[in-house]
């Protein structure tokens, strides 16, 4: 059973209905002890950091997470739950991450550009995904594929150690990370159609 991690921020049932239509078991999880149980954790959320990180470690589900990270257990973050794998976000404060991954989290900087070629924030809409390495989360994605995103924040990982993901808005930043059995992304798959699905079924056979 793949458990889906309530961590209050949003977009659950559409996960659990992405993993649904590659035919995978995924329920909506709410207490450590659920998420000890479950073969596979999800880590999805949208909002604030601090809110979505002081809500998990509430509800012990912090410990919870890094346990099943540290027994072998495949675990995919999606959008903010991507940034709560790293130490540190700076999102209105300073506020720790779960330690995961080494690495910050920062606000989408735009002032080198000049003032005609200024982004929005926050980043919304279909991009492009690139890797120069094999990314088994992509196994089957055709390259320069387009995902849907929706945020303001990106990662800053402290070392290349991880297989990385990389997308263009103004700046060129880490979209994806993967790790040994951490898998992550910026994006949405939920909402990303047949590339996302592709996901979702990668992670879900993994």
């Amino acid at each position: 059973m793949i458990g889906i991690i309530d961590c209050g921020s949003g977009n659950l049932r559409s996960v659990q209905m992405g993993f649904a239509r590659v035919g995978a078991d995924a329920r909506i999880i709410r207490t450590a002890e659920e998420a000890a149980s479950a073969s596979k954790l999800v880590l999805p959320g949208q909002g604030h950091f601090g809110s979505a990180v002081a809500s998990l470690r509430r509800r012990g589900l912090d410990e919870a997470i890094v346990s099943s990270v540290e027994s072998g257990r495949p675990l995919l973050g999606i959008c903010l739950g991507l940034q709560l794998l790293f130490d540190v976000s700076y999102e209105d404060g300073e506020h720790a991450g779960l330690g995961l991954l080494p690495g910050k989290v920062v606000r989408f900087n735009f002032e080198h550009l000049p003032g005609s070629r200024r982004l929005a924030v926050p980043h919304m809409g279909w991009n492009q995904i690139r890797s120069d390495q094999r990314v088994r989360m992509l196994d089957g994605v055709p390259p320069d594929s387009y995902v849907y995103f929706v945020h303001s924040y990106h990662v800053v990982p402290l070392t290349e150690s991880a297989r990385l993901v990389r997308t263009d808005y103004g700046v060129t930043f880490v979209s994806g990370v993967e790790r040994e059995n951490i898998f992550a992304v910026q994006f949405h798959p939920e909402k990303s159609q047949v590339v996302g699905l592709r996901i979702l079924a990668n992670f879900a056979g993994a």
